[in-house]
């Protein structure tokens, strides 16, 4: 298959990838909220001292946020969305 015509089949409307994007970080969020508690936790009370002393914390949550919100997740989503929209209606001319 060539680049262009994956990059054809790949593609979504601006409007379409920023509504998969929120819906990915929001999935992101609910499988990480036990590392956002931990955060949370270690961070109430503290201002600048939170960079230091929560960076075991924060390292945890991003690393658990980056398996959920990446491009290859990003791209599954959006084969899984046009695959959707093949079902619904004709291909506009």
């Amino acid at each position: 298959m060539g680049y262009v015509q994956e990059a054809r089949e790949n593609h979504v409307k601006k409007k379409v990838e920023e509504a998969l994007r929120s819906k990915m970080k929001q999935k992101a969020l609910q499988q990480c909220n036990h590392y956002t508690a931990k955060y949370a936790e270690c961070a109430s009370g503290r201002t600048l001292s939170v960079v230091w002393q929560c960076r075991k914390q924060a390292k945890e949550l991003n690393g658990c946020l980056h398996q959920y919100t990446n491009d290859s997740v990003l791209e599954e989503m959006k084969k899984e969305y046009m695959l959707q929209q093949d079902g619904k209606e004709p291909p506009r001319a």
